[in-house]
């Protein structure tokens, strides 16, 4: 009985410190939008996002040739692995490129149906088994967004919209990403998806020199903006390092609901570096996407705990 006591606080430990990382990871998480928003206003979004890979490969390249997985990828799914970094691209590309035009917390609040939208397409191509009660969720959360977008909408256009083709562009690289997951090392993984955008990324700004583009033409930073560059790769890797240990630590579906204080922690942010709030209708969207992002979580764990099936863990 000492045995299965000490085993089980080992893992009650193992669970905290898997808690305590991922609540650090998802408060700081919103300081890469604040520092990619102050460097847009002079530097294009195609090179922040460029700057943003290059410094993950940089500070990740230590720990795999440390830990010998460089090159632990099952070279038969290089495509997969090119995919991957391309959907990040797109991803990162349009969040950021949002926020020149829109706040971090609203942006944050829209990109927030990432989990709706994962529910649905896995459903679709994994042929996952979705309840009408998470469609139904599904709807409500969705409809949230909207309480969110509409007003966004009036207040900067068309790019209110373009957190949700960064929600579709996660969504879909989470479902890659489970595709090839099982049989590669994750380090090396998140290694090789920082050089394919890095890649993508250098295509992109290459064809857009001279466009006088505000996305895709590129331009030399001064020393703010740097600091600024500087800060969106530091706070990422951070937070991406620190998302990687508690995943590790601790099971998928503790963490996940965790997810949402990130909402809270952009809201702060915000408010201390732009002086922006939410109005009180883009409050309601957002506590209506978080009610049904939670509620879609817990249902699946439920799902999950009855079917005996261990929920994956999401790339960080």
């Amino acid at each position: 009985m000492t045995g299965i006591s000490a085993n089980l606080a080992t893992r009650s430990n193992d669970v905290s410190f898997g808690l305590t990382l991922m609540v650090i990871a998802v408060l700081i998480s919103p300081l890469i939008d604040i520092f990619a928003k102050l460097a847009i206003t002079t530097v294009p979004s195609a090179e922040i996002t460029a700057v943003r890979f290059v410094l993950q490969m940089l500070f990740i390249l230590p720990i795999v040739v440390v830990r010998g997985t460089l090159f632990d990828l099952t070279w038969k799914k290089t495509g997969l692995h090119m995919l991957r970094g391309g959907l990040l691209v797109v991803t990162m590309l349009s969040f950021i490129t949002t926020l020149k035009a829109m706040e971090v917390a609203d942006a944050i609040a829209i990109f927030f149906v990432e989990p709706i939208i994962l529910t649905i397409l896995g459903s679709i191509f994994l042929k996952e088994t979705i309840g009408w009660r998470r469609y139904t969720a599904c709807g409500v959360g969705f409809f949230g967004a909207l309480l969110v977008i509409q007003p966004s909408m009036q207040e900067v256009g068309w790019i209110a919209l373009l957190p949700v083709v960064s929600a579709f562009g996660l969504a879909i690289f989470l479902l890659v990403t489970r595709m090839v997951a099982q049989n590669e090392d994750p380090w090396s993984m998140q290694f090789h998806a920082g050089v394919w955008g890095a890649l993508f990324c250098a295509v992109l700004l290459y064809m857009g020199d001279g466009t006088g583009s505000e996305i895709f033409d590129p331009v030399m930073p001064d020393m703010t903006a740097s600091l600024y560059l500087l800060g969106v790769g530091v706070t990422a890797t951070i937070s991406g390092v620190l998302g990687v240990y508690a995943y590790r630590a601790a099971p998928a579906s503790v963490l996940a609901p965790l997810q949402y204080l990130e909402i809270v922690s952009a809201t702060i942010f915000g408010w201390l570096v732009f002086d922006h709030l939410p109005d009180a209708l883009k409050w309601l969207g957002i506590a209506i996407i978080i009610g049904s992002g939670l509620y879609i979580i817990w249902r699946e764990r439920r799902v999950n705990k009855t079917a005996g099936i261990a929920p994956v863990s999401p790339a960080i």
